[in-house]
């Protein structure tokens, strides 16, 4: 089979990425949130993009918790280009502006009805350290919201033994 090597590059997430990302009104509108924080250097929040422009992942890291520590959240990659490595080459640029603040602790959680990430942050040097309960409203097909609760299992990385 024919090898096809694209050049990827990591930028800012922007405003105008927002409608290409093909996200739910309900997580658009976080995501305008999550975007003003980044304004006031509360968050990261990357996009790893072809050579167009357009995004093909996103994550993002917020610095104002756990103590002493950065959690990553929101970490996507569209589908069709998963297990192709884009994932790595965000959270490992997520972990570089996570350095670059002098901050020795990465976090981030998984849903447990979601298992398949945990391989690849543990393959990253993440460790599972608790778990705690999750909960957060969807949208429904009808356009309604439910409670959706799960258990999220933590993982954690110290970024100091990391090079």
């Amino acid at each position: 089979m024919p090898e096809i090597v694209v050049p990827l590059t990591i930028r800012d997430l922007t405003p105008d990425d927002l409608p290409s990302l093909g996200e739910s009104p309900a997580k658009l509108t976080s995501m305008v949130e999550e975007l003003t924080r980044a304004q006031r250097g509360e968050v990261d929040y990357l996009a790893v993009c072809t050579p167009s422009g357009h995004p093909v992942g996103y994550g993002a890291v917020d610095y104002t918790k756990p103590p002493g520590g950065a959690t990553l959240y929101q970490l996507t990659v569209i589908e069709p280009l998963q297990s192709c490595g884009i994932g790595t080459i965000l959270i490992r640029a997520l972990e570089q502006r996570i350095r670059a603040r002098g901050i020795p602790l990465a976090e981030l959680g998984i849903d447990d009805a979601s298992p398949r990430p945990q391989a690849l942050y543990e393959r990253l040097g993440y460790q599972v350290s608790g778990t705690e309960p999750g909960a957060w409203d969807i949208t429904t097909p009808d356009g309604g919201t439910a409670r959706y609760e799960t258990t999220i299992t933590l993982l954690r990385k110290q970024l100091n033994d990391d090079v």
